[in-house]
């Protein structure tokens, strides 16, 4: 009998979880929703490593790939407010990522761009997101990972079209288009 008892007590979890679903867990929004809040959980443990915290590594990035930003190129890249972009370069320069400066002839123009330690830093995230994705899409081939691109591409399309925001990816979706030609899944690939 305690054999039996034993097996009920191991399989009791089990069909408690089963029971207990997510009221979600068949939509795609929730599988979406719970994808990225893992994806970000994995960021922001990453990035703890090099003393960020998320968020800072888009400006970093941002920054690595324009070199020198005024405050509110910065805030409109990123999308948000400039106070909010203003307190994020507060706290990097204190940590030696980035430096400001005032424009010559204009002081109210504040340019920003990375230090040394904040181009170090723009590599090592870069690296941390590449170990990140390759860890998220595990046993994809490289046809499902465009495909999947491509498919959260439309869905965030289809949502700021329903807000009325302005989608930007047109020059990652010509990539995403001229990747696939080149793999000559071009026409079994298309939307």
């Amino acid at each position: 009998m305690a054999a039996v008892e034993q097996a009920l007590a191991v399989d009791a979890p089990r069909r408690a979880a089963k029971r207990l679903r997510p009221p979600g867990a068949k939509s795609v929004g929730w599988a979406l929703m719970q994808a990225a809040r893992l994806h970000r959980g994995r960021i922001g443990d990453r990035l703890a490593e090099l003393d960020l915290f998320a968020g800072q590594e888009q400006v970093v990035q941002a920054l690595a790939a324009a070199g020198t930003m005024t405050m509110g190129d910065l805030a409109a890249t990123l999308r948000v407010r400039p106070p909010t972009a203003s307190k994020t370069i507060t706290r990097l320069a204190a940590m030696g990522v980035v430096e400001r400066r005032t424009e010559a002839g204009d002081g109210r123009i504040v340019r920003v761009r990375l230090t040394e330690a904040g181009l170090a830093k723009a590599a090592a995230i870069e690296g941390l997101w590449d170990e990140v994705e390759a860890e998220m899409l595990e046993g994809f081939d490289n046809k499902e990972r465009r495909r999947l691109r491509k498919l959260l591409r439309r869905a965030a399309r289809n949502l700021a079209e329903a807000a009325g925001l302005e989608a930007h990816d047109s020059d990652a979706e010509a990539e995403d288009d001229l990747e696939a030609g080149l793999d000559g899944d071009a026409s079994r690939d298309m939307d």
